[in-house]
């Protein structure tokens, strides 16, 4: 007889043992769901509402340009990769650093945080920056670009090349002419001469030299001389007189003997010696200045090749572009000086560029001294002003003075009456 399970309700019934294992599946079913959703909380505060079963930041953006998301409804649930990520920070606004950190440190409440894996101690440069970022850090400020502007508005004045319009002329010796004046440059400082070279002579002194040097500037002009000649006959007074004593009757013989030099070395018809005797009124036979003659030759040892402030002259005044007005005023201003002892001190450059100085704010009214002056002379105006502030004293007293031979020369119609012009009075004054 065969008792089948159907007549037998009490078999039916559930036992203990299966009733304890599905009351244990029902709640294993339910903390799994529990966690779930809490998992799924903890990820809408950290990705801003989306529901990723995961978070994974691979690279961090800098601190500087943090960036935090939009609570936006998104209907794919994927995991956020490096390509998502940088378009999500491109697309949303900028948000405090004090939320990204909260979020770091969130936990599921359940004792696991979850990690994100940040490259804190890569370097700044490898962190990516979004695109409207890096436009800004790029675009150059209004004000630099002003200041830009303003750099090149501001140009300084050029240097005139002043032998271009001789490129043509042999005689300008163009190809040679920065030599020459290099050549010049050296060798002045041995064409000067002591300035108490006069403390060793005995019987004359230094009004007596102006004297002289006043007098032969009218003869000069008297015998239609060229500029050259009143230039080396000065220098070579002051350079034998600096190495031989001589006594008060013979100086007026060592200047004529000095002017028949320098016209037998720059002149086409030099003067003869009875002229020159006549023109000392006969105080000298013409042996006595055959023998002076030999005497300064011999004491020069026949060193006449020496630059004077004329080579200067020439020169500046081309730098500055000189009209026959400023070259006479120049000129004056100069002569005026050879009178003066005490510019024995200058050297011949610096009197034929503080001569060209002062002219120019004689004529002008106000101080003018151009780049190309300053480049060719190698003389700033600051260096000009203590020898030009002389000058203008001498003309001042060019017309009142014991001395007025140079004035009465340029005070003619041969020289435009420059001797007649207005000093530069401003000059005078120190505090310019």
């Amino acid at each position: 007889m065969v008792i089948t399970d159907e007549n037998n309700p009490d078999l039916n019934k559930p036992t203990n043992l299966q009733g304890g294992i599905e009351m244990g599946n029902r709640k294993f079913g339910q903390e799994i769901i529990q966690n779930r959703r809490a998992l799924s909380v903890i990820n809408q505060g950290l990705v801003g509402g989306r529901a990723y079963p995961c978070v994974v930041n691979k690279r961090a953006l800098s601190e500087k340009h943090e960036i935090c998301e939009k609570k936006q409804a998104d209907p794919v649930h994927r995991p956020i990769t490096r390509k998502f990520a940088a378009q999500i920070a491109n697309t949303q606004p900028a948000c405090p650093p004090e939320t990204k950190k909260a979020n770091q440190s969130a936990s599921n409440g359940f004792g696991a945080s979850i990690f994100v894996d940040e490259e804190h101690n890569s370097p700044k440069e490898d962190q990516p920056v979004p695109m409207f970022l890096e436009q800004t850090e790029a675009m150059p400020s209004e004000t630099d670009e002003t200041e830009e502007v303003e750099m090149e508005d501001i140009a300084e004045e050029p240097v005139m090349d002043i032998d271009s319009c001789d490129a043509k002329n042999p005689l300008a010796v163009v190809d040679y002419i920065e030599d020459l004046y290099a050549y010049y440059r050296k060798m002045e400082s041995f064409s000067c001469v002591s300035p108490n070279y006069m403390a060793q002579q005995f019987d004359i002194n230094e009004r007596m030299r102006s004297i002289l040097i006043d007098w032969l500037i009218e003869v000069h002009d008297k015998f239609e001389l060229m500029n050259e000649t009143l230039f080396l006959t000065v220098n070579i007074i002051d350079r034998f007189l600096s190495q031989q004593t001589v006594v008060r009757k013979k100086l007026q013989l060592i200047g004529l003997v000095a002017m028949l030099l320098a016209c037998k070395y720059e002149e086409v018809s030099v003067p003869i010696v009875g002229d020159l005797i006549l023109i000392s009124d006969k105080a000298y036979t013409r042996k006595e200045v055959l023998d002076m003659e030999s005497l300064m030759l011999n004491t020069l040892q026949f060193n006449m090749s020496v630059p004077t402030p004329y080579v200067f002259m020439r020169r500046f005044l081309k730098a500055a572009q000189s009209d026959k007005k400023l070259e006479q005023l120049s000129f004056f201003l100069i002569e005026l000086s050879f009178v003066e002892y005490e510019m024995l001190r200058f050297s011949p450059s610096l009197l034929a560029a503080a001569a060209i100085y002062t002219a120019q704010c004689t004529l002008n009214g106000f101080k003018q001294w151009s780049k190309t002056c300053e480049w060719h002379t190698s003389y700033s105006e600051d260096k000009l002003l203590e020898c030009s502030r002389l000058m203008v004293g001498f003309h001042q007293k060019a017309a009142t003075g014991k001395l007025t031979g140079v004035h009465r020369k340029y005070s003619t119609s041969k020289f435009g009456y420059t001797g007649k012009s207005e000093p530069a009075h401003f000059l005078l004054d120190t505090q310019l």
